[in-house]
């Protein structure tokens, strides 16, 4: 049981530190022109619109509002997987019974 708890307290300490590291991880994403720029735990840093962008924008909103939308896609999807690489070398350190480890 103390074992256990040893354990619960190791995994929540990697746990806080993880989340540390992701707020200081910068993700990228480029669509025709639109670059995003969140941080590992998905908060938006920044959105940079190239001027060809911009243009083709002035001749079709749509076309930017897709390339965003693209573009956010595709930085969560990259900061999903980097969160879960990061949990993966944790998480495979211990064995839960019901999460995916060894039962």
């Amino acid at each position: 049981m103390f074992d256990k708890a040893k354990d619960m307290y190791k995994i929540q300490k990697q746990a806080r530190e993880i989340k540390k590291k992701l707020k200081n991880t910068h993700i990228e994403a480029e669509t025709e022109g639109v670059t995003v720029t969140i941080n590992g735990e998905q908060e938006v840093m920044k959105v940079e619109i190239s001027d060809e962008a911009l243009q083709k924008a002035h001749e079709s909103k749509k076309s930017l509002e897709e390339n965003l939308e693209k573009a956010f896609n595709k930085a969560v999807k990259k900061s999903q997987q980097i969160g879960a690489e990061m949990m993966k070398d944790v998480m495979g350190d211990f064995n839960f019974p019901g999460l995916g480890g060894g039962e």
